[in-house]
């Protein structure tokens, strides 16, 4: 590991393995909410016929096609598809003005921790949502919170990037950083399945805990869990890595005064670095097509291939390490040919591997093989882009700049599960929903191919 954390000719004194390693154990705590709540367990667990009405649940005496079933299913994951797109915008109006806040106060820290904080409790309070259709609008309402919170904390955390790394070796931190994530997935995952979900023989219990099953207490009890966990490997980044300076302003303003220096900073981004903000505009369309990767990918893999929800988890820790260790040998592809050349070839690969899945019929084993490869493509996009964005912001302006790809990754975070459900709903056919997250990738990539990697330079 001693190579990849090597900081070359213009190393700082603060630049060493420790720092790095405290810095990338946020990745691995933050699996605790991406993979558990947004994407694998709690979420699932809202979808799931534990929040419809019993009375329709019974009359449709085990048939998940009753056309009451489906209906009732089909409003509750409206209500949190609400829930998300309220926070989303939440995060696109308030995201930007934070990051730009914490550079100049020098407390990129002390906001990481409080708004990681804050998407522990959320998860933590998530225990308390019983499986039963009263409890579905707190479960929307704490999954939202936990999301506006965690993109805030992400601000801070994503421009710490370059308190840990040089311009020598940004790429293999940050694909080390991203690879954690991964790999921390895995391991949370197995033992939310070992300990809470998988069944030892006995339908009524989950995990080598036997937690009963009644009123969704095994799903709960792994939320909180994964609060823990995040909580617990929050913690190093918060000690170990030195702060920023806070830095003089000419002019201090308040909140939302804020608004106007943001404007001034778009402003100057396209008036003297255009490349910036047109890779915002392309990441944010390609990272849209990225996130419908992960979240219909499971849908297809039940509704197309027969995947059952156990399979499910299985083929989501399998996805994990394909993801993990493609990101950590994509960092070293970004210090060695740059971060567009990865995101180019990864992008193509998604593409090709995308359209594929629409041609290998219902054989599980192809879509394992298909599905696998798309997730080796997934992660060098997501590190190569934060590592793109953190080569050529402004010192100094990390967080502003960080702050701007959150709220651009939200402005169309609309764009992949639109276009899936429109193939979907003029076809009638799962499979063919990939058509639209082909597209919004294909899309990203066309915006992508003219921007060049030049630093900002903000007035």
């Amino acid at each position: 590991m001693a190579d990849m954390f090597s900081p070359g000719t213009t190393a700082a004194p603060a630049l060493d393995r420790r720092p790095v390693i405290a810095w990338a154990l946020w990745d691995w705590g933050s699996a605790a909410f991406n993979a558990v709540v947004t994407t694998f367990v709690f979420s699932t667990y809202l979808a799931s016929q534990l929040f419809v009405d019993p009375r329709i649940v019974a009359a449709a005496n085990g048939n998940d096609k009753d056309p009451a079933l489906v209906r009732a299913l089909a409003d509750n994951a409206t209500l949190v598809g609400v829930a998300l797109m309220i926070a989303g915008i939440v995060v696109a109006l308030v995201a930007p003005v934070l990051g730009q806040r914490s550079d100049g106060t020098g407390r990129r820290k002390l906001w990481l921790g409080i708004n990681t904080g804050l998407v522990v409790l959320a998860m933590a309070a998530m225990v308390f949502v019983e499986g039963t259709p009263g409890f579905l609008v707190l479960g929307a309402t704490l999954i939202a919170v936990g999301n506006v919170f965690f993109e805030f904390a992400s601000v801070n955390y994503y421009a710490m990037l370059t308190q840990v790394s040089t311009r020598e070796n940004i790429g293999r931190v940050s694909g080390f950083g991203w690879g954690m994530g991964y790999v921390g997935g895995i391991v949370l995952l197995l033992l939310l399945l070992v300990l809470f979900i998988q069944s030892f023989g006995d339908p009524d219990a989950g995990g080598f805990l036997a937690v009963t099953k009644e009123g969704g207490w095994n799903i709960r009890l792994a939320v909180l869990a994964s609060a823990l966990w995040f909580a617990a490997f929050a913690i190093p980044v918060l000690l170990r890595v030195p702060e920023i300076p806070a830095r003089r302003r000419q002019v201090r303003v308040g909140f939302f005064r804020s608004y106007a220096v943001l404007w001034g900073t778009l402003r100057s981004l396209w008036r003297d670095s255009r490349q910036v903000l047109l890779f915002l505009v392309a990441s944010a369309v390609f990272r849209d097509g990225l996130a419908g990767v992960f979240t219909f990918g499971a849908i297809i893999a039940g509704q197309v291939f027969g995947f059952s929800p156990t399979q499910v988890l299985y083929f989501a820790v399998a996805a994990n390490v394909v993801a993990g260790v493609s990101t950590f040998v994509a960092g070293r592809f970004d210090d060695r040919f740059g971060p567009k050349r990865v995101i180019v070839i990864s992008l193509i690969g998604l593409i090709v591997l995308g359209g594929a899945v629409l041609f290998i019929g219902t054989s599980q084993a192809a879509f394992w093989i298909t599905g696998l490869g798309l997730c080796a493509f997934v992660g060098p996009v997501q590190s190569a882009s934060r590592s793109f964005l953190a080569r050529v912001a402004p010192e100094g302006r990390e967080g502003e700049i960080f702050g701007l790809y959150a709220t651009t990754g939200r402005a169309v975070s609309f764009l992949a599960p639109g276009l899936f459900a429109l193939f979907v709903g003029i076809t009638g056919d799962t499979r063919l929903g990939i058509l639209g997250i082909v597209l919004i990738l294909g899309a990203g990539l066309l915006l992508l191919l003219p921007v060049k990697a030049k630093p900002a330079v903000i007035g």
